[in-house]
């Protein structure tokens, strides 16, 4: 009967490692990348992983990763302090704990907003820093992905913070597509990342953030508490991503994708080996 009993355990937590982690991500490259980085750490332990990746806008991974939807994704710590809890002094690992979740490990880059020119039109008006763009305000349009219109860390508290005045309201457009917009001159002004490896590639000016308005956006790894049922190695496979990617390596990774236009599992698998190897 002992015997019996020992087997249907052991039945029992085979069939609970065999349940799938879900691994979400937003719709913009990095967090394709991180969420693939995410997914392959997990797959390395044995886990079984289905992929949500490319899902939506934080919203969408927030209220899914809450309703149990998804098991784990990439957040960045100045939206889930200005978007999500709309507490910007808030702990975030008090704070997600109290929802079910746990924040971190935070990966070791951040990448933070930036208001992205082109270069020659930098250089021909001489604008180094987002306060420069009162000169061109006037004339310049700008270009978002829909998320950085009606958060309140992004354009509407961004002019507030700089007291600019834009003559033509922003275009609005998928994420993806504002890189090529700005060109292609089809607007003048686009929020990027510090961290898309577009900037240099095509030419592009980061402006300096001259007052700080935007605050860290610190990388972290949220997944929910009670992920190890489904996969007993899952936690610790998770943890063991913290400090693993800094700024430039993040660059990297985002421009291999999205400039050289390689696939995703094969850029992330190439990560993951060299980090085993050191």
């Amino acid at each position: 009967m002992k015997k019996l009993l020992v087997a249907v355990l052991l039945l029992l937590a085979a069939c609970r490692d065999r349940a799938p982690i879900v691994v979400g991500s937003k719709n913009f490259i990095e967090s394709v990348i991180l969420g693939e980085i995410v997914a392959q750490k997990l797959e390395a332990q044995r886990c079984s992983v289905d992929r949500k990746l490319n899902m939506g806008g934080t919203f969408v991974c927030d209220g899914a990763i809450n309703a149990g939807a998804i098991d784990a994704y990439v957040e960045y710590s100045g939206t889930a302090l200005s978007a999500i809890l709309k507490q910007p002094n808030a702990d975030l690992r008090h704070a997600y704990d109290g929802r079910g979740l746990h924040w971190g490990p935070t990966l070791g880059f951040n990448n933070t907003f930036a208001m992205i020119v082109r270069g020659a039109d930098a250089q021909r008006l001489g604008l180094r820093t987002i306060s420069d763009l009162g000169r061109v305000a006037g004339q310049y349009q700008p270009g978002f992905g829909y998320e950085f219109v009606e958060r309140p860390d992004g354009w509407n508290g961004l002019l507030r913070a700089y007291g600019l005045a834009f003559a033509k309201p922003p275009k609005t457009m998928d994420l993806g597509l504002t890189y090529k917009a700005l060109a292609s001159n089809e607007v003048d002004l686009i929020a990027g990342n510090s961290t898309d490896g577009l900037i240099s590639s095509l030419g592009l000016i980061a402006l300096d953030d001259d007052r700080r308005f935007f605050p860290r956006y610190d990388a972290a790894v949220v997944y929910r508490r009670d992920v190890d049922n489904k996969c007993r190695a899952a936690s610790r496979a998770l943890e063991s991503l913290g400090s693993s990617i800094d700024d430039a390596t993040m660059r990297r990774l985002n421009f291999e994708v999205d400039g050289n236009k390689r696939d995703v599992a094969a850029v992330v698998r190439e990560f993951l080996a060299t980090q085993n190897r050191r």
